[in-house]
C-alpha cells in the first residue's frame, strides 16, 4: 500500500491537479483507509460511504490516466467481494437501500476487467431492488426499519446503480420505474414556494416527524437534497434519449437548479446545512461541506450536459472556490477537509425529530468519508469545465462558451459483434463507451473534457452524415477474419470522405498490423491523400518488453510538443506515394520507415497511424509503466486535430 500511495503522490505532475487539491485529498483517503473502510473504530463493512469515496477516485482516474487510482478502487472492493461474487458483511434481508450504492463501483470494475465476480455481486444488489419494499405509490422504502418512508438520500443510493444496470442488462422497462422514483419524490417533497425539497416523506403520516397533512419532515437538510440532485444528473447519463419521461427529469433538474442557486450564499458561494431555516437560533446554522460539493457537482455537470435553461456554471465555480477557501485545510500533518456533518437522519433510537435543533446537534467533523468522496467528485467535474486555475479563483474556460464540436466515430466499416453478458448481440472493439481493454472510453472522456461531443456513425458516410463532424475517425476496418459480412470501403464512401476533407474536415485514420485489418479497400481511400498502408508488422512486442514499442514523439513536436516518450505496439508502416502532387509528409519515422503521416487535402487535414493506438489498454494507466505518456499523447493529438478544423 505504501508503494501505491507514493505512486500517486509522485506521478501526478500536472499543476492543474495540485491546484484542484484532488490528489492531496486522495492521499488523505489512502493514508486513512489503507486496506478497507473501517469507520468509528468498528470492523469494516459494506457501506455507502465507501461507494462515494471510490466514485471520487474513478473521476480522478479518468482525468489523469493514473492507474493507481483504479488499483485503489479494486483493492477496496476486493476486500469485500470474493472470487464467487459473494459480498462479505452484506445482508439482503436488511433491505437497506444504502447498500445498493457501491453497486456502481461493481459495474465499473466488471466493465473494465470483465471479471465475473463483479457482475455476480451486482446481480445480488439488483435482486435486492426487486424485493425492496415499496409504499402504496410505488416508492422504495428507505430501509425495512423505516416502513412507508422515502428519504431523498435513497435516490442517490439506488437510482444511479439501477439506471446503469438497466442500461447494461437491456432492462428497458426499468427506466419507467426509475423516473417514477424521482417524480414521486419531488411531487411530495418539494415546497412550491421555495423550490427546495424536504428531507423525508412518510406516506402513512404516522411518524412524529411527519407533517400530518403532507407527511413531509419539517426542514430541508442540504445533504439530502444534494444526494437527490447528484443522483438525478448521474441517472441521466444512462437514461434513454427518446424515453418519454426524460423531459420530466430534465424539468426537475431545472427546478432544482433554480432553487439551489437561489439559496447559495452570495458572499462565500456556499450552502447552509439547513437551507430553509429562518427561525430562533438561526445563527447556529453553518456552511456544510458535503452538500456544497454536491450542489457544485450537480450545477457543473448539468451545465456541461446542457440540461439547464439558465446559466449555472458560474454558481458552481463560485461554490467550488468557496469550498477550497473555507474547507480545505493544511498544516504540518497534511491536508484535511473540514465542515462535514457526520450524519443526519429521521426517526430511530434515539429519536431524530427532524427539527432545526436536531440537525444542529449532529457533530461536524474533519475528513468524513462522505465529504471527502463528494469533494473528489465535485473537483473532477469542475475540472471538466474550467482551465487556467490559479491559487485564488477558478476561471471559466472561454473556449467552451462556443458551440461544441462533434467527433464522429465510424461504426460501419469496423463493426465486429459478440454476445454480451446478458446474451444480446452488440457491436464492440474500438467503440465509444466501451470500458474494457479494447474500448475507446478514455479517449471519449478526454474529448468531453475538451468540450467536444461524441457520436457513432452506424451507416456508410455521406455528405449529410459528415456535415456536422469536426473530426471523423475510422479505425481498423473489418475483414472476413473479424466479420463474416464486412462493410468494405466503396467508391461512393471514398467520394463522401474526400469531399468532407476537401471542404475543411479533419480525418483520423488508424489501421492495424497485417494480421488484424483489411488493407485493399482501406488503401483505395488513403491513396487519395498520397500514402498507403504497408502489409507488415512493426513493434511486435513480446510479453512486457515495453521498450520494443517505445516511440520518441519529441521528433514530432509540431503535434506532440510536450509528450516525449510514448508506446505503440504491433502496427503497420506507411508508404508515401512517389510522383504525387499531393501535400503529404511523414511526421514520425523509425529506421527510415514511415509511422505517422499528415496530409493536407483541399481545406482539410488527414492524420494517419498504423494502429488503433489509443484504446484503453494503453492509455488508462493500468498496464504501461509511467515512463510512457500515452494519456498525454492522446490529449495532445486530439487538441491538435480539432485545431485543424476549417
Amino acid at each position: 500500500m505504501k508503494k501505491l500511495f507514493l505512486t500517486i503522490s509522485t506521478l501526478i505532475s500536472l499543476n492543474i491537479q495540485a491546484q484542484f487539491y484532488a490528489h492531496e485529498i486522495a492521499d488523505v483517503v489512502m493514508s486513512k483507509w489503507i486496506d478497507s473502510f473501517s469507520l468509528d473504530n468498528k470492523p469494516a463493512k459494506w457501506t455507502y460511504d465507501m461507494g462515494v469515496i471510490l466514485k471520487g477516485f474513478e473521476g480522478q482516474w479518468l482525468n489523469t490516466g493514473d492507474g493507481a487510482y483504479f488499483s485503489y478502487i479494486q483493492k477496496q472492493v476486493d476486500f469485500f467481494v470474493d472470487k464467487n461474487g459473494t459480498i462479505k458483511t452484506y445482508k439482503a434481508q436488511d433491505q437497506n437501500i444504502d447498500n445498493i450504492n457501491i453497486g456502481r463501483n461493481l459495474l465499473m470494475l466488471y466493465k473494465v476487467t470483465q471479471k465475473p465476480q463483479y457482475l455476480t455481486a451486482a446481480k445480488t444488489l439488483r435482486a435486492q431492488l426487486s424485493d425492496q419494499p415499496r409504499n402504496n405509490a410505488g416508492g422504495f422504502w428507505h430501509k425495512k426499519i423505516y416502513p412507508n418512508q422515502m428519504w431523498l438520500d435513497g435516490l442517490y443510493m439506488a437510482e444511479p446503480f439501477y439506471a446503469e444496470y438497466a442500461d447494461m442488462a437491456h432492462e428497458d422497462s426499468a427506466f419507467d420505474d426509475i423516473a417514477h422514483q424521482f417524480i414521486l419524490s419531488e411531487s411530495h417533497l418539494r415546497n412550491p414556494k421555495t423550490g427546495l425539497l424536504y428531507h423525508g416523506w412518510d406516506e402513512s403520516k404516522v411518524e412524529k416527524w411527519a407533517n400530518p397533512i403532507t407527511g413531509c419532515s419539517p426542514h430541508v437538510w442540504s445533504r439530502a437534497m444534494g444526494w437527490y440532485a447528484s443522483a438525478l444528473v448521474d441517472v441521466l447519463d444512462f437514461f434513454p434519449v427518446n424515453h418519454p419521461k426524460r423531459k420530466e427529469l430534465i424539468a426537475i433538474a431545472n427546478r432544482l437548479a433554480n432553487a439551489i442557486v437561489k439559496y447559495q450564499d452570495a458572499n462565500s458561494g456556499l450552502w447552509y446545512d439547513v437551507l430553509d431555516y429562518d427561525g430562533p437560533n438561526k445563527e447556529k446554522n453553518y456552511f456544510e461541506a458535503s452538500a456544497s460539493c454536491q450542489f457544485v457537482y450537480f450545477l457543473a455537470k448539468s451545465s456541461r450536459k446542457n440540461y439547464l435553461n439558465q446559466p449555472a456554471l458560474n454558481a458552481a465555480i463560485k461554490g467550488f472556490n468557496g469550498i477550497r477557501k473555507q474547507f480545505i485545510q493544511s498544516d504540518s500533518s497534511g491536508y484535511r477537509l473540514s465542515g462535514t456533518v457526520k450524519v443526519s437522519g429521521l426517526g430511530n433510537k434515539p429519536y431524530r425529530d427532524g427539527s432545526f435543533d436536531y440537525y444542529m446537534s449532529e457533530p461536524v467533523i474533519d475528513n468524513d468519508p462522505k465529504g471527502l468522496g463528494v469533494f473528489l467528485i465535485a473537483a473532477s467535474e469542475i475540472e471538466m469545465n474550467v482551465k487556467n486555475l490559479d491559487n485564488a479563483d477558478l476561471k471559466l474556460d472561454v473556449d467552451k462558451k462556443a458551440k461544441p464540436g462533434l467527433v464522429l466515430m465510424d461504426n460501419y466499416f469496423n463493426r465486429e459483434t459478440h454476445k454480451d453478458a446478458f446474451g444480446k448481440n452488440i457491436v464492440f472493439h474500438y467503440k465509444w463507451g466501451e470500458r474494457d481493454n479494447g474500448g475507446f472510453s478514455f479517449v471519449e472522456h478526454i474529448l468531453h473534457k475538451q468540450g467536444l461531443e461524441t457520436a457513432s456513425l452506424d451507416y456508410a458516410p455521406s455528405k449529410k452524415s459528415l456535415k456536422k463532424a469536426s473530426l471523423y475517425i475510422i479505425v481498423d476496418p473489418d475483414w472476413p477474419k473479424e466479420n463474416k459480412t464486412p462493410n468494405y470501403i466503396q467508391a461512393k464512401d471514398i467520394k463522401a470522405i474526400c469531399n468532407y476533407v476537401k471542404n475543411g474536415g479533419v480525418l483520423l485514420l488508424m489501421a492495424n498490423d497485417s494480421n488484424n485489418v483489411e488493407f485493399e479497400h482501406y488503401n483505395e481511400l488513403t491513396r487519395n491523400f498520397g500514402f498507403q498502408w504497408n502489409v507488415n508488422v512493426r513493434h511486435d512486442v513480446k510479453n512486457d518488453q515495453f521498450e520494443d514499442g517505445a516511440v520518441d514523439l519529441s521528433l514530432a513536436s509540431e503535434i506532440f510538443g510536450n509528450t516525449g516518450k510514448a508506446y505503440i505496439k504491433q502496427l503497420c508502416t506507411q508508404n508515401i506515394i512517389d510522383n504525387t502532387n499531393l501535400d503529404v509528409k511523414a511526421v514520425y519515422k523509425e529506421n527510415g520507415e514511415v509511422i505517422m503521416t499528415v496530409a493536407r487535402y483541399g481545406k482539410g487535414t488527414v492524420f494517419a497511424v498504423g494502429d488503433p493506438w489509443f484504446y484503453n489498454e494503453y492509455i488508462d494507466g493500468r498496464k504501461l509503466p509511467a515512463a510512457y505518456k500515452n494519456y498525454n499523447t492522446a490529449v495532445e493529438l486530439f487538441k491538435w486535430l480539432i485545431a485543424q478544423k476549417k
